[in-house]
């Protein structure tokens, strides 16, 4: 009945508009209408659990988000060193002052390199999640809809990379530590002082590349999912686009919409439900060629900015500021002025 109901409007419209519009474009109008609708459905943040299908991928999902929450703790409570370093610099000549520095120090250091060395391994974990959620077996809302307990673990994943780093965005002791650290080591080494430390020369060099960056778990999952797509070139990149595209549709309508809304048991789920939303938008921008911005965008970004902006400020500046300056096409010619407009950029 769908198809002949479509075909007998198609027919009928493009009779009348031929003049107007090809029956291409009509086509194209109508599926992008079909395609706005697959977010219509609940994705149940908060309860979803693993089917028999989905339970081996999702008890190694597990062991790593059960990690993240330790790490999230560790962040969340990371104090620095900073008195003690200004001391060390206040006095250089006093080797007692630069034991007490260093002593303070490295176990800090020691935290940061299980961070970092948690991205390593959040990118393989990430790899696996979008072999189970991009394959070809169905389309991505069925994948969403019938693998849920998957979609929230990698919801959750999202979740958990936007807020790291928003901890570290606002905690300017990460770096001055890590800076010190990186001093003190190459010093050591110039006086032949250096002993067996967790984070030798090598490692650091990483480390520094990775907390150079404003928000690096978030580039660690844009870098994972880019390679992911670069490293399955038999499969098509659609499957990817547009899981992260009809995720971030999920998000949006379950946002905007007062049914589903009501029926989150906690109003933190909105909060997640804002910052997995956001999370999916930039992924989509670095994965597809285009980005998420132009107007033919599987994702509806003003919709998306709208129930953003819809927030109190005080929820959301953190991921307004993420499309802001983490996106790659924002600032693209093919980005509207509206949308430029609506992020105030």
């Amino acid at each position: 009945i769908f198809h002949f109901v479509t075909s007998y409007f198609l027919l009928n419209i493009s009779c009348t508009f031929a003049p107007l519009l090809s029956m291409g474009n009509l086509i194209k109008v109508l599926t992008r209408d079909i395609d706005n609708n697959s977010g219509n459905f609940f994705l149940d943040f908060e309860n979803a659990q693993p089917t028999e299908a989905e339970k081996q991928q999702w008890e190694q999902v597990n062991e790593v988000l059960m990690e993240a929450q330790g790490i999230l703790q560790d962040l969340q409570s990371y104090s620095g060193a900073g008195e003690a370093i200004r001391q060390a610099i206040q006095q250089p000549n006093d080797e007692r002052v630069q034991e007490t520095a260093w002593a303070a120090v490295v176990p800090l250091v020691n935290k940061l390199k299980k961070f970092y060395e948690f991205s390593v391994k959040l990118e393989g974990t990430l790899h696996g999640l979008l072999g189970f959620l991009t394959s070809a077996h169905c389309s991505p809302t069925q994948h969403l809809e019938q693998e849920q307990a998957l979609a929230r673990q990698f919801a959750e994943i999202l979740h958990f990379t936007l807020r790291f780093d928003e901890l570290k965005m606002t905690n300017p002791a990460i770096q001055n530590d890590f800076s010190y650290y990186r001093r003190t080591l190459s010093r050591m080494r110039i006086n032949n002082m250096a002993e067996e430390n967790e984070v030798n020369n090598e490692l650091a060099n990483r480390m520094s590349l990775f907390y150079a960056n404003a928000t690096p778990m978030l580039k660690t999952l844009s870098d994972a999912t880019t390679k992911f797509v670069s490293e399955n070139s038999d499969l098509p990149i659609e499957n990817t686009t547009d899981c992260l595209s009809t995720m971030a549709s999920v998000c949006k309508v379950m946002l905007e919409t007062p049914e589903y809304r009501s029926r989150f048991a906690s109003d933190d789920t909105v909060l997640f439900c804002l910052r997995v939303m956001v999370g999916v938008i930039i992924l989509y921008d670095y994965v597809h060629p285009a980005g998420a911005f132009i107007k033919s965008s599987k994702i509806d970004m003003k919709g998306c900015i709208k129930v953003l902006r819809d927030q109190p400020p005080n929820r959301v500046e953190g991921l307004l500021n993420a499309l802001r300056y983490t996106t790659k096409h924002l600032h693209d010619e093919t980005t509207s002025k509206q949308i430029k407009n609506m992020l105030q950029v």
